[in-house]
Formats: structure tokens, sequence, C-alpha cells
């Protein structure tokens, strides 16, 4: 639902309902709107939304999976979060929850 996601990369991005607020230059009653539910971003928020969290409007719509910055890691660096991400996947694989 696109009130929790708004909800869920806010909080991920360690920013308050009043941080967004301001930076959207709206009040935060409306960022508070559109995480209960009440109503929903404009499409120019969407994107400024989708911005502020470094991600695309698609995540914030939750049509696609998380993605991880490496903007300044070098080759090494991500070649170690390939390896880390497969591992949580395989283990998660071969030991599916009960």
């Amino acid at each position: 639902m696109l009130s929790d996601r708004i909800k869920i990369l806010r909080e991920k991005s360690g920013l308050t309902q009043s941080d967004v607020a301001s930076i959207l230059h709206i009040s935060r009653g409306s960022v508070s709107s559109w995480e209960m539910g009440y109503s929903s971003p404009q499409s120019a928020f969407i994107v400024q939304l989708a911005n502020i969290f470094k991600c695309s409007t698609d995540c914030i719509f939750g049509l696609e999976n998380s993605t991880i910055n490496v903007d300044g890691l070098d080759d090494e660096e991500i070649a170690i979060l390939v390896s880390t991400a497969n591992k949580f996947r395989k283990n998660k694989k071969d030991n599916p929850p009960v």
C-alpha cells in the first residue's frame, strides 16, 4: 500500500514527517495524511519523494524490490555486497520458514 511504503521509506531514510514536509514545502499534516492513507500525494510529490528516499517511483508504489545505493564503492566492495546478498538468498531457499 502506498501509505505504508511512504512511511517505511521515510523511516529507513532517518527522516521525520516534519523533515519530509519541510523539504517538500508542505505541512506535516499532509505527510501524515499520506502515511495514514487518508490522501495520496500528487504525482509531482511522488517524484520528489523518490529523490528524497533515493529510490525509484516504482519502489514507492511497491512495484520493485528495494535497491542499494553503491555510489562511492569500489568494485571489490560491490562484489562483497552481491556475494552477501546471494548467501542470504541461498540460506532462505535452503531453510524456508516453518
